[in-house]
């Protein structure tokens, strides 16, 4: 996949780091000269010195044949103009803009434009280890507002069905593991003493899981 960076800040960096790593051909776009000097020299890592929201250094970053662009600089402003101008004039088909301003990550959604605050998903992690201590968080969706978690299932529910721990539109059992074996239940599966439930849960509906789990 091909991946333009615009920002090589430490999140630029890791994004980098995480995208190599993963085999994608990725360009970084930075005017800081020390912060891309961070960056390890690898033949599919192209580093582009320049302003991230300009037309010429985004041809040289190669977004015409871009599958994804992040916008991960320092500037909400500066993240705001590139991503826009990637998703609107050059079509990229994915992209993602990082936002300082939590208020303002609602407003650019609805403009098509997929925004992360890294402020507001940490402050929202920070709260669920603080306040369900005895769930285990294992990542978070869009701004937090769904939670990917695993619970090992209260022996009071070995024989019980999957629906039994299932509520529409709050919590969600996306896949139990029995063992050392991973699979995905239907609503009838049965669950069984051991077994490691992994649920998608509704932020708000915390407490109706440790209802669920005996918890207060």
């Amino acid at each position: 996949m091909n991946v333009v960076i615009m920002g090589c800040g430490r999140t630029g960096e890791q994004l980098t780091l995480l995208m190599l790593d993963q085999g994608h051909h990725v360009a970084v776009i930075d005017q800081d000269a020390a912060a891309l000097a961070r960056l390890p020299s690898h033949p599919r890592c192209q580093i582009v010195r320049g302003v991230g929201f300009d037309r010429d250094v985004l041809l040289k970053a190669g977004i015409e044949e871009a599958e994804t662009f992040a916008a991960t600089s320092r500037s909400d402003n500066a993240n705001i103009v590139a991503a826009r101008i990637a998703h609107n004039v050059f079509r990229v088909p994915r992209v993602v803009c990082r936002l300082q301003d939590p208020h303002k990550v609602e407003i650019y959604q609805r403009l098509g434009l997929i925004s992360i605050s890294p402020a507001h998903w940490g402050a929202q992690r920070i709260n669920e280890l603080l306040t369900h201590a005895d769930l285990a968080p294992v990542m978070t969706f869009g701004n937090g507002e769904v939670t990917l978690m695993a619970v090992e299932m209260p022996v009071t529910f070995a024989g019980r069905l999957v629906r039994d721990f299932t509520v529409p539109g709050e919590v969600n059992v996306v896949a139990i593991t029995r063992g050392k074996m991973a699979f995905v239940p239907t609503t009838g599966t049965e669950l069984r003493e051991g077994d490691i439930l992994h649920l998608a849960v509704l932020a708000t509906a915390m407490e109706r899981v440790e209802m669920l789990l005996g918890g207060h």
